[in-house]
């Protein structure tokens, strides 16, 4: 009975030493995985060559479009609208009759004195015929003449107010919408529509006072809309305001732009581009591969290991210049041809071992286009 017992004991012993035994194993195996990944710590970023490109200074502002002539028209007497004679968005030529109010009694008012001022001019003209044979005295012949030149002065005056009941178009361009209707009594000065000259058009824009010496007159402007993506308009400077503001230390700058297909109107918001200065051969990178920090702006570029089987990053400061689109010139730091990191440079570190994938490049575009 006791052997029994003894060979269970010993059975049960056999058992725990065997899992311990197993554990120390497998805790030996998972420890040789980890140390196996450690021992290849190399990390999948995308690069690319820094590469020499002409550079184009420019500068950029936000400006507005406004018509070369743009009025609401209106009256300078009030009244009944008797006649519209345009619609909403007719294109009209300088001249032509837009709106007429009633004008029935000022016409007969016409009328009466007209026949009076004829009346008059009998008058004169039968008492300067009796003046020759003495029948009547110069006092007459003054009394006469002055009586027919008021009653000219007040059919003159009658005409005006006639005229000042029809709108006619100050000049050719395109009506806005109508904002009367047809025997709607309107008072004085009452907006009827906008008329707006569209070809050619003006650009307004503000510049910064640094950038003052480089703008001068006929020079070209380029000119977008985001209601035409890719389709690029070209301007010439026109105007440059005399003064500055005070307030914000920017000048006004005028660009005026041919508008043939009257894509554009007053209102839109433009980007303007100016180029100055002469063009520059400058490295030039995405924007993804510059690192900002409070320290400096840096990069990683990439040597080839001693093996010459691998990439190990080197990480170095540069200098930037101006950017456009999604590229930026780099002054010091990057020379043409190294291997820059161009995305997933946030993982890495000086000597970090790295694999290059660029299956997924970041965008280079030095004028993006930005779709709807």
């Amino acid at each position: 009975m006791m052997i029994k017992r003894m060979i269970v004991m010993l059975v049960l012993v056999a058992i725990v030493f065997a899992g311990l035994y197993g554990f120390q194993v497998f805790k030996a195996s998972m420890t040789s995985k980890v140390m196996a990944s450690f021992a290849d710590p190399a990390q999948t970023v995308a690069a690319e060559k820094a590469v020499l490109t002409d550079w184009q200074n420019s500068v950029h502002a936000i400006g507005t479009l406004r018509a070369v002539k743009g009025a609401d028209l209106a009256l300078e007497t009030g009244g009944l609208v008797n006649d519209i004679k345009f619609s909403s968005g007719d294109n009209v030529a300088a001249g032509q009759i837009l709106l007429q109010l009633r004008s029935d009694d000022d016409q007969a008012k016409l009328e009466s004195l007209e026949a009076t001022a004829n009346l008059d001019a009998v008058t004169l003209k039968r008492d300067q015929e009796q003046f020759k044979f003495k029948a009547v005295s110069q006092a007459t012949l003054d009394s006469d003449d002055a009586t027919l030149k008021t009653a000219i002065a007040n059919v003159a005056q009658q005409k005006a107010i006639l005229v000042q009941k029809t709108l006619r178009a100050p000049f050719a361009g395109r009506l806005g919408i109508r904002q009367v209707d047809l025997g709607q009594y309107l008072s004085a000065g009452t907006t009827i529509v906008t008329l707006q000259a569209l070809n050619p058009i003006f650009v307004d824009f503000y510049l910064p006072q640094q950038v003052l010496r480089q703008i001068h007159l006929d020079q070209t402007a380029r000119i977008s809309v985001d209601t035409y993506p890719g389709m690029p308009f070209v301007g010439t400077i026109v105007a440059v305001n005399s003064k500055i503001d005070s307030s914000s230390r920017n000048v006004q700058v005028r660009v005026l732009l041919q508008n043939d297909d009257l894509k554009l109107v007053p209102g839109m918001y433009a980007t303007v581009d100016i180029d100055v200065g002469a063009p520059e051969r400058l490295v030039t990178l995405p924007q993804t591969a510059i690192a900002r920090n409070s320290y400096g702006d840096t990069v990683f570029l990439l040597d080839k290991t001693d093996d010459g089987a691998a990439f190990k990053a080197r990480q170095v400061f540069v200098t930037t210049g101006a950017s456009r689109g999604d590229q930026i010139a780099v002054l010091s730091g990057v020379k043409d041809s190294e291997s820059v990191v161009v995305a997933g440079q946030i993982k890495l570190h000086n000597g970090s071992l790295v694999r290059v994938d660029n299956s997924a490049l970041p965008l280079s575009d030095k004028a993006p286009i930005v779709s709807d």
